[in-house]
């Protein structure tokens, strides 16, 4: 195949794959499933149990638990209510986080009314099970009692509440220190030994959005590597021994606990639809750190630098977590979200530059060889590896690489997807202003100026770049794409829009530049030329 079609049809390939990911994510995203209570998600290696309504069976390294879920339970009949400035933290009579309220502003929906990160009928934090089912059941008939004060205030510090559950064979106490972090420390007493677990709840469901996320449980294991079981993908027989960081998490909010010292023998629990529930084993003097709320860099950097992993980003971590970083750093100085995106596109363009310098001046040589290029497919029609072999010969002679075109398109897109997931899962994001009738960069442009602006740039960068297609289909698609690509973006967050903006018009930018640097290198060529033939 002739070296510019097989440039032209990677690019193509490229763009068109590029479309594919971006409308299926949006228009397509992962369909929650219903779960049914009436089936048993029971681990392949666990000792099967009788299966009953709402059962379900936890490996651990030695022992399963089979148990029923505790009953919903309603505001009037919450055993504590702990508020910060920030949040609210109710706890039920079974000593479970029954609803965290975030009071932020920012955190709230489009009614006004302040986001509740917990489902009511998901599996709640620090609900704790028993392997003895008997025992189980009679758990979850037994409410705590406390002598604290019900409304528990975090305006003077931190403050420590012990809830008692007294059982047939055992005593339970937790002792939970609250600080007004969202942090919290867990110490779990049993006066008899006795095989448990404990777990940090369903992931939170705070977020409705149709964007393609990555929600369900995250562990660091003791090798320090990050394993991330999503919604529907569980097996029912992960297993993490001493495990340092356990969270179940939704796109902007987790659910989490650590310990980085001792670490946490993990197991997954397979739900009927296929979601992952972490469960921790229990210990007769268990003490966990944990921490429930948004996953704020700054936040749990302050509690641990550890914590910061995990802030997810999906596929493209790898590039995704440096960029999120320099953004960071980036709005330390100029203290606007918007800014720092503008600023951190200048910054990979920069980088790029000399790439995309080779690409673009070697895509001005083709498409100056294009008549030469038609005269060999004519000359050489009935003999195609010898017409290759001449067009090379006229690349190498004249500096031009007929691949040369698709490098700087190679490397933005994966620049591209890593800075999607940055911006579709940075918190930082949710309610920050940039300029004007943008404030909030984690939401869509109200007025849709951003998408069309980024359309008209996209089409005038197509405009004033050197093409020679061959194949008037393609050159019909590539026209069409600022109108696609507009429509895709009418609903993305304006943050990520910004992005495609800005880059298009740095684009423009360094495309005139290297119009006008390839126009003088053709002056002095054709005057060196002359000169020889005088």
């Amino acid at each position: 195949m002739e070296q510019q079609d097989l440039n032209k049809r990677l690019l193509l390939a490229l763009v068109l794959s590029f479309f594919v990911f971006m409308g299926y994510s949006y228009f397509f995203p992962p369909a929650k499933q219903v779960q049914d209570t009436n089936k048993t998600a029971t681990a392949a290696h666990a000792t099967p149990q009788v299966a009953t309504s709402d059962t379900t069976s936890v490996p651990s390294s030695s022992t399963t638990v089979a148990t029923t879920n505790a009953p919903v339970q309603t505001a009037s009949s919450a055993l504590l209510r702990v508020t910060s400035e920030h949040f609210v933290i109710t706890f039920d009579q079974f000593a479970r986080i029954s609803q965290v309220e975030l009071l932020e502003s920012k955190y709230q929906d489009e009614k006004g009314e302040n986001v509740k990160i917990l489902a009511a009928s998901e599996v709640k934090p620090l609900e704790i099970r028993f392997s003895d089912s008997k025992l189980n059941e009679e758990a979850f008939k037994t409410p705590y009692v406390t002598t604290a004060n019900p409304k528990i205030d975090l305006s003077s510090g931190e403050q420590t509440v012990v809830m008692t559950q007294t059982l047939s064979t055992v005593t339970v106490n937790k002792k939970i220190t609250f600080k007004p972090t969202g942090e919290y420390d867990v110490v779990v007493e049993l006066s008899t030994p006795t095989a448990y677990f404990i777990t940090p709840g369903h992931r939170p469901v705070a977020d409705k959005s149709m964007y393609m996320l990555v929600r369900g449980a995250l562990i660091k294991g003791a090798d320090g590597i990050i394993n991330i079981i999503e919604d529907g993908d569980a097996e029912g027989y992960e297993k993490f021994e001493n495990a340092k960081i356990a969270s179940s998490f939704d796109r902007y909010v987790a659910s989490m606990f650590f310990s980085f010292d001792k670490g946490m023998n993990v197991s997954v629990l397979k739900e009927a639809n296929g979601d992952p529930l972490i469960f921790i084993e229990g210990k007769d003097n268990l003490h966990l750190g944990a921490y429930i709320g948004p996953k704020e860099e700054k936040i749990l950097k302050a509690i641990h630098p550890e914590l910061t992993d995990a802030i997810e980003f999906g596929w493209f971590s790898f590039l995704a977590k440096p960029f999120f970083k320099v953004l960071l750093w980036i709005n330390d100085y100029v203290g606007n979200w918007g800014w720092a995106i503008i600023l951190f596109t200048l910054l990979v363009k920069l980088v790029l530059f000399p790439l995309s310098y080779k690409g673009m001046m070697s895509m001005q040589k083709l498409k100056d060889l294009a008549p030469k290029m038609k005269e060999l497919k004519e000359k050489y029609k009935g003999d195609p590896a010898k017409m290759n072999a001449q067009m090379m010969e006229m690349y190498r002679k004249h500096g031009a690489n007929p691949m040369g075109g698709c490098l700087p398109l190679l490397l933005q897109i994966p620049v591209f997807f890593a800075l999607y997931r940055v911006l579709l899962n940075a918190d930082e994001l949710q309610g920050a202003p940039w300029i004007l009738w943008i404030n909030n960069l984690a939401a869509m442009d109200p007025y849709f100026v951003l998408p069309i602006l980024m359309g008209v740039s996209m089409w005038f960068q197509q405009k004033i770049t050197p093409s020679n297609f061959t194949d008037p289909l393609q050159e019909k698609i590539f026209k069409w794409f600022p109108v696609i690509m507009t429509v895709f973006f009418v609903y993305f967050p304006s943050g990520l829009v910004l992005y495609w903006l800005v880059n298009n018009l740095f684009t423009i930018a360094q495309q005139y530049f290297i119009n006008h640097m390839y126009a003088k290198h053709k002056a002095t060529a054709i005057a060196a030329h002359k000169k020889t033939k005088d």
